[in-house]
């Protein structure tokens, strides 16, 4: 395996809060990489920082061996990596069908129908795939905002809590479509505060808190970690 995302001592602060302090890490190909930590971490805003959401105050974002620090967000997804918010974004008064057409990588439109299709059977929206956005559930919408992602063929996908709160069929097509990519050589990174999921779908987990990664390793490793207890139940690391 050889890294496609490299992370090295990113931070951004706000009004004097640092909310990234001082990552680094590495993600290999086809890996599936968990974030996990309590509210207020700095776990979406490291995925801001990798996507140019926000600039960083310090540090280097490194995709397939380039700079991406302070690309801009549209060209780092056309370089190969793409996320999901945890709010979906949808035109509500569009079809599914058509939030997935508006989402095709800028240049392929004519192939657009088509990866469409594949898409929606994918995440097994293809029976709602006339209805407009706004009319899904919560669940279905997460699987659309994620379809989206998978419309511009990304190799790095950032995925930010897309199964929190959905519906527990929903989420076994959301791991089915995630293995289905790995094993298509996508890599993931993925934001979930449901420690199960993590544990089913995972290869590697990094905890963070207060803006610092405080553990790594398997799910077992981790789970066993002094600092994550602390993190999660307020025990004191020894």
């Amino acid at each position: 395996m050889s890294a496609v995302l490299e992370v090295t001592d990113l931070g951004r602060s706000f009004g004097g809060i640092a909310a990234v302090d001082g990552v680094s890490f590495e993600v290999q190909q086809a890996e599936i990489v968990g974030i996990i930590g309590p509210n207020g971490s700095g776990k979406s805003t490291l995925f801001n920082l990798l996507t140019s959401v926000h600039k960083p105050d310090r540090g280097q974002v490194r995709l397939f061996g380039q700079d991406i620090t302070r690309t801009p967000s549209h060209k780092i997804a056309r370089a190969g990596l793409s996320r999901t918010f945890q709010l979906p974004a949808l035109f509500v008064n569009m079809t599914v069908r058509q939030n997935l057409w508006t989402a095709a990588v800028e240049g392929d439109w004519r192939g657009a129908p088509e990866l469409a299709n594949e898409v929606l059977e994918l995440l097994d929206l293809a029976h709602v795939s006339d209805e407009l956005a706004g009319s899904l559930s919560g669940g279905q919408q997460r699987l659309l905002e994620m379809g989206r992602v998978l419309m511009q063929q990304p190799r790095v996908v950032l995925l930010d809590e897309v199964a929190a709160g959905v519906h527990p069929r929903l989420r076994q097509t959301i791991l089915g479509a995630i293995r289905e990519l790995r094993s298509r050589d996508a890599t993931f990174l993925i934001i979930e505060h449901d420690l199960e999921l993590t544990q089913d779908i995972c290869d590697r987990m990094i905890v963070m808190d207060a803006g610092k990664i405080v553990a790594e390793g398997s799910f077992e490793e981790i789970t066993h970690d002094p600092h994550v207890m602390e993190a999660y139940l307020g025990v004191p690391a020894e």
